[in-house]
C-alpha cells in the first residue's frame, strides 16, 4: 500500500475538507478517525475541530475504553497500560457501529477518560441525534489485528497525526509530569511503554487517508 499524501495539520485547512464532505452527504453522520502515536496531539486537534463546528461535531475518544486499573492488575497488564491489549477494543467497535446508525431521536452516551483519575468514566459524553460528525481519536484506530481490525471500515475519514518525534516525546513527558509523575518516572514510562507502542502504531499509518504534519 502506498504512503498516504501529506496534508497541513492546521485546523482551518482541515475544516475545509470536512465542510466539503459534510455538504456532499447531507443527513448522514460521518465518523472521522484521528490516529497516531502517544503525544502526537490527536486530542488537541480533535477538540479544535469540534469547537469549530459547535452543535455539529462531538469528540468520542478511544481512551474511554481503557480497562479499569483493577482489571489491568488482575490481568497482570498494569505496567503496560496503553498497550493495544489494555483496552476494551470490542466495546469500542460496538459503539462506533451504533454511532454510525444515527437512530432518530436517540442520544448515545460514550465513555471518556479522566487523566486526573487515571480511569475511564462511563456515560460522560452525550452524542445528540443532530450531531453530523463524530471525531474519534486514539492510538490503535488503524491497527489491523484483533477487534481493532474492524475499526478502519467504520471510519469515513482516517487521518494520521505524524508530528516531529522530539516534540512528541517532550509533550509526553510534560503530560506525565502534569498528572503526577516525576521527570524520571515519566522518562522511564516513555521508554518502557509509550515508545514500544509508538513503534507499533507507526506501522499502521499506511492505512490512513492523509498524513498530517
Amino acid at each position: 500500500m502506498n504512503t498516504p499524501p501529506l496534508h497541513d495539520a492546521a485546523p482551518d485547512s482541515l475544516l475545509a475538507l470536512l465542510h466539503t464532505r459534510l455538504q456532499a452527504e447531507p443527513g448522514r453522520r460521518l465518523v472521522l478517525g484521528l490516529a497516531g502515536p502517544p503525544g502526537a496531539g490527536k486530542s488537541t486537534l480533535a477538540q479544535a475541530l469540534a469547537q469549530a463546528l459547535p452543535g455539529r461535531a462531538v469528540v468520542v475518544p478511544m481512551d474511554g475504553f481503557h480497562l479499569a486499573g483493577s482489571e489491568l492488575a488482575r490481568l497482570g497488564r498494569a505496567a503496560r497500560k496503553g498497550a493495544e491489549d489494555t483496552f476494551d477494543s470490542a466495546g469500542y467497535v460496538a459503539l462506533l457501529r451504533r454511532l454510525r446508525q444515527r437512530a432518530p431521536g436517540e442520544v448515545i452516551y460514550a465513555p471518556d477518560y479522566r487523566r486526573d483519575l487515571h480511569e475511564a468514566v462511563a456515560g460522560a459524553i452525550a452524542v445528540a441525534p443532530q450531531v453530523e460528525l463524530v471525531i474519534t481519536e486514539g492510538n490503535y484506530l488503524l491497527l489491523d489485528q484483533g477487534h481493532w481490525s474492524e475499526v478502519r471500515a467504520l471510519l469515513d475519514l482516517a487521518w494520521y497525526v505524524d508530528p516531529d518525534p522530539l516534540l512528541r516525546r517532550q509533550r509526553l513527558e510534560q503530560r506525565h509530569v502534569r498528572f503526577g509523575s516525576s521527570g524520571a518516572q515519566a522518562r522511564q514510562w516513555i521508554e518502557q511503554t509509550d515508545e514500544p507502542n509508538a513503534r507499533l502504531i507507526e506501522t499502521t499509518r499506511r492505512r490512513a487517508d492523509l498524513l498530517l504534519r
